[in-house]
């Protein structure tokens, strides 16, 4: 249940995402896919497969062309490129500071490294508006809901064993099953030392409700029907049982004095829901940040058009792609054709998704470019190498050097010239400031609420930038 709601805020977050966050966040999941499937060997009693939800997924990722994402802890742009591009010395001129690039004399400034091949970007793009933007940094107020969630996440997440007593709704359970039908045991249908959390709904109807009341050592029947529409056709509406034996369970403790002196840093529980606040208001900021950049880069983005696409960075960001979904293919011993045949689509088709995110890729370069020729910016400039700096420090990584090595030199350098466009076009840009909770909003950073505190409403889930892999520094 878990991994089906975070692709679905994957979906949510698609307006959000760019070409090369699209194919990380396929491979981020094309991974756990692989992982599901031995899973799913050993235990089919799932309601989903997950690997078809994948599969789906990486469809509609690749047929999506839109901005960026930009967490700074958990995201990297443009991490996933498959191969290096090839960067030559360019000549040096001067480039004047204008709000759009559309002039035939643009030329590249000072710097060796490059992120198109082209020297004249303004021959294949006309860039939008960049400068004097005017945008909203709208911050979502924490409410009193959100805190009490982040904390039953926490406790859960520092479940005691019990050793005494029954299992109870939301304790995390480990059992031994095997699952029959007619009296034989079916394939996949038995499982050791198996980990459910009890009203997660992994599991069919029935399973984790008769686990209920169980003790550790105990062993129990449990008389169940697959449902009708359950992907397995041998299953689909049959009557089985499952031999089901309890070997431990877990529990999540609960919020006193004594638990948050002994396990948190705070003397008190309310201490520590003070400080749950605190984290979630900074997080809340974070969002919001994150969220005006991807604006701030969407609007000129959209503003601009491309003229004209060089062939030979079309045709490496076709082979990249081409080889990145090689790649995934041989970790799950198949052939291209095979994967791109289990999407359910033609070669023809997954040709034409990695046009499309060619052409998607060249034009962020050449926005990207453009913007730097025009600013006098280069990658190699003071700013940049603060960036580059940053990079270093928010992977751990002990140099540059690390980094290329990982990620690869295109990756790092694209990475490195669209935070720092990024950043010229928020410092030109005019932000107002806003707190928002549910529908209720406050300007210029005062919080909606009557009195000051933490407004109650909705805090918006789709703003939390959630694991999609873009090369971005922390704050």
């Amino acid at each position: 249940e878990t991994y089906s709601e975070m692709i679905a805020d994957k979906i949510r977050m698609l307006e959000y995402l760019s070409a090369f966050d699209m194919v990380l966040l396929i491979g981020l999941i094309i991974e756990q896919y692989f992982l599901s499937k031995k899973i799913a060997k050993a235990n089919k009693l799932l309601k989903k497969k997950a690997y078809l939800v994948v599969l789906a997924l990486c469809t509609a990722l690749a047929f999506t062309a839109c901005g960026t994402t930009t967490d700074k802890k958990e995201n990297t742009k443009s991490a996933a490129e498959a191969q290096d591009t090839t960067n030559t010395d360019k000549e040096d001129s001067g480039s004047e500071a204008s709000d759009s690039v559309d002039s035939s004399d643009k030329a590249a400034v000072s710097g060796d490294t490059r992120l198109v091949s082209a020297d004249d970007v303004s021959k294949y793009v006309t860039i939008g508006q960049y400068k004097g933007l005017s945008l909203d940094n709208t911050v979502e107020a924490v409410t009193d809901d959100a805190v009490d969630g982040r904390v039953e996440e926490e406790l859960q997440n520092k479940a005691e064993e019990v050793t005494e007593g029954s299992v109870q709704d939301g304790d995390v359970v480990t059992i031994n099953y095997v699952g029959t039908k007619d009296g034989v045991a079916f394939d996949g249908g038995t499982a050791n030392n198996y980990e459910l959390t009890i009203g997660s709904g992994t599991f069919i109807d029935g399973f984790e409700d008769g686990i209920i009341g169980m003790k550790k050592g105990q062993t129990k029947d449990l008389d169940l029907t697959f449902p009708d529409d359950y992907p397995s056709e041998d299953l689909a509406g049959q009557e089985v049982t499952f031999k089901v034996t309890l070997q431990s369970f877990k529990r999540a403790p609960e919020l006193t004095d004594e638990w948050a002196a002994k396990n948190t840093d705070c003397k008190t529980a309310e201490d520590y829901k003070k400080e749950i606040r605190k984290t979630l208001e900074s997080e809340a900021k974070t969002s919001a940040q994150n969220t005006l950049r991807e604006t701030a880069w969407n609007t000129v983005l959209s503003a601009s058009e491309v003229k004209e696409y060089p062939q030979d960075d079309l045709d490496t960001a076709k082979t990249e792609f081409r080889t990145l979904y090689e790649n995934y293919a041989k970790q799950g011993d198949m052939t291209l054709e095979d994967f791109v045949k289990a999407q359910g689509i033609s070669m023809d088709d997954f040709e034409e998704q990695g046009s499309q995110y060619a052409e998607y890729k060249v034009k962020q370069n050449l926005i990207v470019q453009g913007i730097m020729d025009a600013e006098n910016m280069t990658l190699e400039d003071e700013k940049s190498l603060a960036v580059q700096d940053e990079l270093i420090q928010a992977y751990g990584v002990k140099d540059l050097a690390a980094l290329v090595d990982k990620y690869g030199q295109a990756a790092v350098d694209e990475s490195i010239g669209l935070l720092r466009v990024e950043d010229f076009i928020l410092d030109n840009a005019t932000v107002e400031e806003k707190v928002t909770a549910g529908d209720t909003e406050g300007e210029n950073g005062d919080d909606p609420s009557t009195d000051g505190s933490s407004a109650e409403g909705e805090v918006d889930e789709e703003l939390e930038t959630a694991e999609a892999a873009d090369m971005v520094p922390a704050e």
